[in-house]
Order: structure tokens, then C-alpha cells, then sequence
């Protein structure tokens, strides 16, 4: 869902935990010291900078400090148990519906969208939201700036051989949006306990005759099983979930990941002004399953790398999770939609690192010539071998 948060209210600054959570302090605003208006996020100054009369101001610890407890972790039972805490971005606000794609935006004071900012269709409806969202308690700010994305996207576009020829044309990078997408992180630890048989090879050699009936020998693998079992202690540090509708999920994964662990930030408006944000359709309790499915398989397999020998049947595992924690944080990405015939693609890049995933159309026509060609080479040289 997209949104553009109210700057001045105190109650889009930050996440209130469950009543027996942890509350951090929630978030002001930050003036520019010249002019006074609010400062916005510059991914190419890596600092806050006045939009009117161009001051920047640096992000220092000093300004981490004054949000309180930096990036709180949330605990996700008592969160589940109390899903009305923390929500809200604010009471005087319109929500639309993309009716291409499903995105939700969400305008304050009056704001209204022609198009939808995630596929540009001009079909967006009035929506109402029966319950607010969680509000964002960590953000990544974009560090990759407009300039280098657009040259990124263009080397993109030429490295794509099997395109139709049409493409660069047809695709401009003029719909590059830059987006915060929301998401989820988890952390938990795990205790797991394993049983499995264990199979170890060995080789016998064996007699036989050939197709001319002469005797040979040859090596026959076999297996040993064994009983075998272990113990694992893992943990899971920021999971990440998507909460995202607007953009494709096989595409972020490709981006993935983003540094959740050592350059997140505490949530403050500053860092969305001026940036379209996507409010999450994927809730707290779906995400947390869908961790929960991640997670599982994940310990399934370290517990299969402890198993010894050489291959090994009827693994079980037995699981137990503790200390599992949240964060509902914004990620930066940036966005580029465009229609090729009669079909959409995205193609993202992540607004932090700058990896790029795109969707493209494929020209046949360029496909066959290749093969063609391919099978014409193949020719000449069984000729030349002849």
C-alpha cells in the first residue's frame, strides 16, 4: 500500500509495542536550520537536505540518539496477542486501490493520484481500510541516487540480446519511481534436535562378461546405514518477509538482500518526504507464517549438513523455537513499470545496494535466428569431419 506519510504528526513516527513490549520514543520532525521547512533524504549526499534552499544537514549518531532506543526489536507474541497497538498514520487521510495490480496508496490533506505509482494504470478506485496498518519503526534510506540508477537500467535494457529490437524505445526509464517498500524482519533462536540413518559407501568388485564375451571386472557401490542423531542451536537474525503487492516477489528476492543488520534507522519522516512508501498488505501474522514455513525448512537443512556419511534417508526433526522478535521496517527500491505489447514488466533495483531483476519480452524472431545458426554450424562441421 502506498503512502505518503503526514510530516508533522507524532503518531506516524514510530512503533507503539504491546502493552508488555518495549516502547520506543516516537519520532519529530527535523527543520532545516536556514530556512526552516522540512528536510528530505538525499540518497546522493547521503544526509538530510532542505528541498528549498538546499542545506544539507548530516545524519550523526547525536540525531540517532535523540530518536531513543534506536531500532527496537518487537516481540512477536506479545504483538500477536495485542494486534490493535501500534497502528495508525494518521487520522485525515484518502485511500485509493490500484484495480490493475491491487497496490493501496493512502494521501493526507487532500492528496489524490492519477495513476497508480506501481503499474501507472489510471484505474484506482476510493478505497477504506477497516483497520490502520502497524507504522514503520526502522527505515533503509535510499543510497543509490536517480543518476546512477538510470545508467544502470540502461545498460540493462542493451545487455538484453534475445529482446525485441524495439525495447529501448519502447521501455524509457522516464516511470523510474523510487519507492520504500515495506517488510518484515525476524529473529528467533532455535534448538533442534535430529535423527536420521546415516548411509556410508563401499565397494565390492564384481565379474562380468562384455559384449564380446570377454571377462572384466568392475567396482559396485553399496551402502552401509547407520543410526545417527544431533543436536543443532541456530539463530535467525532479520528474516526477511516482504509485505509488498505493488512489485513482484520473484524479482525483489533477486535484489535481496538489504543490510537489516548494521545500516538500518530508526523511522522518522525526514527519510520518506518527497518518496512514494507502500503501506504492507501482508500483516504481521501472515508474514510470521510465513517465517515460520522459511524457518522450518531452513533448520531441516542444517540439520541434514550435520547428518555424516555419504548420503542419508528419514531425516526428523524436532524444532524449538524461543525469543522470536519483529520489526515492521522500509526498504528502498526503485522501480521502473512499462507495457510491450499487450503485456506489463517491472524492473527494480535495490535503492541501497544497486542490484538490478528485471521482467523483458522476448523477440522469437531473434531466438530463431540463433538457433538456426546454431544448427547451420553444427552442419559444417559434421561436414567438415566427413
Amino acid at each position: 500500500m502506498a503512502v505518503n506519510p503526514e510530516p508533522s504528526r507524532s503518531s506516524d513516527a514510530g512503533f507503539t509495542a504491546a502493552p508488555d513490549a518495549p516502547r520506543p520514543a516516537l519520532v519529530g520532525r527535523h527543520p532545516c536550520p536556514e530556512c526552516g521547512a522540512n528536510l528530505e533524504w538525499s540518497p546522493k549526499a547521503q544526509s538530510l537536505r532542505c528541498p528549498y534552499c538546499g542545506t544539507l544537514v548530516p545524519w550523526t549518531e547525536a540525531q540517532r540518539e535523540e530518536l531513543g532506543n534506536a531500532v527496537v526489536e518487537q516481540d512477536l507474541a506479545a504483538a500477536l496477542r495485542h494486534p490493535q497497538s501500534g497502528r495508525g498514520w494518521g487520522a485525515e487521510r484518502q485511500e485509493v486501490q490500484c484495480q490493475n495490480c491491487r497496490a493501496i496508496s493512502v494521501f493526507i490533506d487532500g492528496r489524490t493520484a492519477q495513476r497508480c505509482d506501481f503499474c501507472g494504470s489510471p484505474a484506482i478506485v476510493a478505497h477504506e481500510e477497516r483497520n490502520d496498518a502497524i507504522t514503520p519503526q526502522s527505515i533503509l534510506p535510499f543510497k543509490i541516487s536517480e543518476p546512477q540508477v538510470r545508467d544502470a537500467i540502461r545498460k540493462w535494457y542493451g545487455s538484453r540480446w534475445f529482446a525485441p529490437g524495439k525495447l529501448k524505445n519502447a521501455a524509457l526509464t522516464d516511470t523510474l519511481k523510487g519507492l520504500y517498500l515495506p517488510y518484515w524482519t525476524f529473529d528467533a533462536h532455535v534448538q533442534a534436535a535430529w535423527e536420521a540413518e546415516a548411509g556410508f559407501f563401499y565397494y565390492t568388485t564384481e565379474t562380468y562378461r562384455d559384449a564380446n564375451g570377454n571377462l572384466q571386472t568392475r567396482q559396485v557401490q553399496h551402502v552401509r546405514w547407520e543410526p545417527a542423531a544431533g543436536n543443532l542451536a541456530h539463530f535467525f537474525d532479520d528474516a526477511l518477509v516482504p509485505g509488498t503487492v505493488g512489485v513482484h516477489a520473484a524479482l525483489l528476492r533477486r535484489i535481496e538482500p538489504f543490510p537489516t543488520t548494521t545500516d538500518l534507522k530508526p523511522y522518522t519522516p525526514e527519510f520518506v518526504r518527497g518518496w512514494t512508501v507502500e503501506r504492507y498488505q501482508v500483516d504481521l501474522g501472515q508474514a510470521a507464517g510465513i517465517n515460520q514455513q522459511e524457518m522450518d525448512a531452513a533448520v531441516r537443512q542444517l540439520c541434514a549438513q550435520q547428518v555424516p556419511g555419504d548420503t542419508q534417508r528419514n531425516l526428523r526433526v524436532q524444532a524449538r523455537y524461543q525469543g522470536r522478535t519483529f520489526k515492521h521496517t522500509l526498504m528502498p527500491v526503485w522501480l521502473v513499470g512499462y507495457t510491450y505489447g499487450s503485456k506489463s514488466y517491472q524492473i527494480v533495483a535495490n535503492g541501497y545496494t544497486g542490484q538490478i531483476a528485471g521482467e523483458q519480452p522476448y523477440s522469437w524472431v531473434k531466438i530463431a535466428l540463433v538457433v538456426l545458426f546454431a544448427l547451420l554450424i553444427g552442419l559444417l562441421l559434421l561436414s567438415a569431419n566427413q
